[in-house]
């Protein structure tokens, strides 16, 4: 039988199929047990080394390009620029191996939440062993503070409550039972005679036989699922490497071409081959790579600020291409903090801040609430129940102190809260009489009530009366709302038990949820209108998860909510077609939540996943971009995930999204100032080869202009001030490769206007008749144009409709780069001549004139789209 299936076995029977009684094991069945079972731990695969993965860091094509840049700057004798080029592409290898050993930990997380010691009866003697001595069939002893140390069937219970959030995602402590449950197809939140392994004991004691240990465990099967979970490319690294490819193949088409030309025209064979070698130095960025990790590593910076850490570096702009946030709901959409929403009181609906003390049975009411309660506020800290601490936090709304209450109305006498009565009963001294006040689940008081107090007083209660209270009880319900009864009884003595509570005067109905964060419904209707559906998915019951959706948008229809049970009857294709339609899981558990995820990514979506238990793991590795919780996550969901939110508030991940699609935008304009200007030297080089005209620049030029002068402006355009207007628009597709139609004619248009000047500046030069001073004016006249260009690649409007000094990062750099050039110029450095004062005014004339032109023509001719 699965282990899991347990749950419908009387414990008898349990024991029988696991051929061990009430006395526990014996040591012989402990060692037979251990060779079948194995040890109770977490297993995992064989790991990459380090070096492993440091070395497949080479294999990505645009590392391999730059590799080619380095070889060729020393075939050039520019043994200083191949240095240059190595040790940035080192430097990016150490940092992505850094960053992959960090993102495989998470299995050792799950390990950590193992119980170090487990109490388990054996020959009828307690004794206490390391947790991964457990095997099946081993009576476990639980105590509240405990760790589970395996999943078992519970076989006493008393008053038992176990903190399975970090498995189901519920907030609230399960109150466990040694009963059968006589159903199929139960969630595993609902399997209330079962234990399960890396659980809290909160509360009670209890015993528990072992059915499951290691990796057949339920936290072992998350851990099976966090080793298969396969972590996707980003749509930057997917467009970066088919555009390496395409530069590369590109590339050499190019140089075989003009190395062919040279030959054709008689050129020596080793001059030939130079030249076609200094094109290729022309056309590949050296620096894109290292500028575009500057850049996300900037961008990380910003949104660290803005309470979003982000582990994985390029998962960043994959923020941009997210069209779908499946969020988790206790403590990400919601404030994880129970609260009295509404009271029934008097016949009437109160909303909970409408109460008027003043009033003699809300007083009491409120007193009632505080009195039969054992939970606590003290310095700031909330010790307790959730449900009775949100009613300590609503006396504490009206000035009343929970301690200051108690003390003048002394409890006397108690029934404990049990999970089978549903009740708690405190008897306190109120005057000069004992009042015993009860509170409990509603459809359990309703037989036990005789009268019913309103303003006009106590009455017998009629069956009217009865069945509004039923139906307001059921309204709330439906509303997701917890729902409370409290009643009361004068009786004689302070010795109470179970056969008093009955003959009641009904007050009132207290009705609790965790409400919605405040702005959670903004940041919901902030992500439909940016074209991303949000997406529930909790371990909490449908009516609740539906009603909190309903609340702040998510949830338009209720037929849009379905359960895990509902997900299992569905073949991941019906759940592919259907999802689409769903905007609600509700008492899911890891294997559906990766399934949704899966299902969305099948359809072409990229996927962000919020959690914070262990449960979440799997799926925050399996989705594009996982989101852990900072505050309330596990280092399990922390160690899956790429990104943390320090506040656990569902608004940042929407600020994040923001700050994603402005940093590929940014990115995108950067590459296509390196592209654009790199166009422009290829289109020179290109011209001299076609006429016949000596070389324009030099391989150092290139080198200099490429690793220099570049790579600050490129940077600055990467630091572009925030676009909000980026956030009407709908996510872009992934499939989109980055050298889109319109993004290769900009670059070709661009770089077309910087070449031209260029090659006047080169025919001034040669009309000196000196080809030194000729390639020098080339070279000065490409460089600052591309300094130039700089102001223009900061966005697709006008630099005056941004504002001019909107980013003063690019004026810097500009002004870095010029200086750079000037002093070359000037001091004679790298193959240049010594340029007249005219010769330097026509170079910085034309340098500016792609500026300008580009400018007009956004100005009188460019659309407002950016399609």
């Amino acid at each position: 039988m699965n282990a899991t299936e347990y749950y419908r076995e009387p414990i008898q029977k349990v024991l029988n199929e696991l051929e061990v009684t009430q006395q526990g094991l014996t040591e012989f069945e402990v060692q037979t047990r251990r060779k079948q079972f194995g040890y109770n731990e977490l297993k995992e695969g064989k790991r990459k080394s380090a070096v492993q993965i440091f070395l497949e860091q080479f294999t990505d094509f645009l590392v391999i390009i730059l590799m080619i840049a380095a070889i060729i700057s020393v075939f050039l004798g520019e043994v200083q620029s191949s240095i240059v080029i190595l040790v940035v592409v080192i430097l990016n290898a150490v940092l992505g191996t850094v960053q992959q050993i960090k993102a495989e930990k998470s299995l050792d997380s799950l390990k950590d939440m193992a119980a170090p010691i487990a109490r388990v009866l054996r020959d009828g003697q307690v004794v206490e062993i390391p947790s991964k001595e457990v095997v099946v069939g081993d009576i476990v002893i639980l105590d509240a503070g405990d760790y589970v140390c395996a999943d078992g069937r519970i076989i006493e219970s008393y008053s038992l409550q176990i903190n399975e959030s970090s498995l189901t995602g519920e907030s609230l402590p399960i109150e466990k039972m040694a009963n059968v449950i006589n159903e199929e197809d139960v969630a595993l939140g609902d399997k209330k005679n079962m234990v399960f392994s890396g659980c809290f004991v909160t509360n009670g004691r209890g015993k528990a036989i072992v059915t499951s240990i290691g990796m057949n465990t339920e936290i072992g099967k998350i851990a099976n699922l966090l080793e298969n979970a396969k972590e996707k490319k980003t749509p930057l690294q997917v467009s970066l490497e088919h555009f390496g490819k395409r530069l590369a193949i590109g590339i050499i088409i190019i140089c075989i071409i003009i190395f062919g030309l040279d030959i054709l025209r008689g050129r020596e064979m080793v001059d030939s081959f130079m030249f076609a070698v200094s094109l290729a130095v022309a056309a590949i960025p050296e620096a894109l790579s290292s500028i575009v990790t500057i850049v996300l590593a900037f961008g990380t910076q910003k949104m660290a600020k803005e309470n979003a850490i982000i582990r994985k570096l390029h998962a960043v702009e994959s923020l941009g291409s997210i069209s779908v946030i499946c969020s988790d709901k206790t403590g990400t959409l919601t404030k994880n903090k129970m609260t009295v929403q509404k009271i029934y009181l008097n016949e009437k609906v109160i909303a909970q801040d409408q109460l008027q003390m003043r009033d003699e049975l809300q007083n009491r009411f409120v007193h009632m609430a505080l009195l039969c309660n054992d939970s606590v506020t003290s310095m700031d800290k909330e010790i307790g129940d959730p449900t009775e601490v949100a009613l300590v936090r609503f006396g504490n709304q009206y000035n009343l102190n929970e301690h200051h209450l108690r003390k003048q109305y002394r409890r006397l006498g108690e029934i404990p809260f049990d999970s089978t009565r549903k009740l708690m009963s405190t008897v306190n001294r109120i005057g000069n009489k004992y009042i015993m006040i009860t509170k409990g689940a509603v459809d359990v008081l309703l037989s036990r009530i005789v009268k019913i107090e309103t303003s006009q007083g106590v009455k017998n209660i009629t069956n009217q009366q009865l069945e509004a209270i039923k139906q307001i009880n059921e309204n709330f319900s439906n509303e997701g709302l917890r729902v409370l009864a409290f009643v009361y009884k004068e009786v004689n003595s302070t010795k109470v038990n179970e056969d008093d509570e009955n003959d009641y005067t009904f007050v009132g109905l207290a009705a609790m949820m965790d409400p919605p964060r405040e702005e959670s419904k903004q940041a919901v209707e902030d992500c439909i209108k940016a074209g991303i559906k949000p997406v529930m998915i909790t371990g909490d019951h449908k009516i609740t998860a539906a009603a909190i959706a309903k609340q702040i948008g998510i949830l338009k229809d209720p037929s849009e909510a379905i359960e895990g049970k509902e997900i299992d009857l569905l073949t991941d294709k019906e759940l592919r077609d259907k999802i689409q339609n769903i905007s609600v899981f509700a008492r899911v558990s890891p294997e559906h939540k990766i399934r949704i995820v899966k299902a969305w990514q099948q359809k072409g979506i990229v996927v962000a996943m919020t959690g914070d238990g262990v449960n979440d793991g799997p799926a925050l590795k399996q989705a594009d971009i996982g989101v852990a919780m900072g505050i309330t996550g596990t280092e399990v969901a922390k160690e899956a995930s790429s990104m943390i939110l320090t506040d656990d508030n569902f608004s940042t991940i929407v600020k994040a999204i923001s700050n994603g699609r402005s940093l590929y935008a940014n990115i995108k304009n950067a590459i296509k100032f390196l592209l654009s200007g790199n166009t422009g030297a290829i289109l020179v080089v290109l011209y001299a080869t076609l006429f016949a005209l000596p070389a324009p620049f030099a391989p150092v030029h290139l080198l200099f202009i490429n690793l220099l002068t570049d790579s600050l402006p490129a940077i600055a355009i990467g630091l572009e001030p925030h676009n909000k207007k980026l956030m009407d628009e709908k996510p872009r597709n992934i499939h989109e490769p980055l050298l889109n139609k319109r993004f290769v004619s900009q670059v070709g248009f661009e770089g077309l206007i910087i070449a031209a000047v260029t090659i006047i500046a080169f025919q001034i030069g040669l009309a000196t008749g000196d080809p030194i001073v000729a390639s020098t004016m080339a070279f000065a006249t490409l460089c600052l144009a591309r300094l130039f260009h700089g102001f223009n690649c900061r966005s697709d409007e006008s630099i005056f409709k941004i504002g001019l000094f909107s980013n003063l990062t690019v004026w810097i750099a500009f002004l870095i780069g010029f200086t750079l050039l000037n002093t070359v110029l000037i001091l004679g450095l790298f193959e240049v001549a010594v340029l007249t004062r005219i010769q330097l005014l026509m170079v910085y004339g034309l340098a500016i004139v792609p500026l300008i032109i580009i400018q007009l023509d956004r100005i009188f001719f460019s659309k407002d789209d950016n399609e």
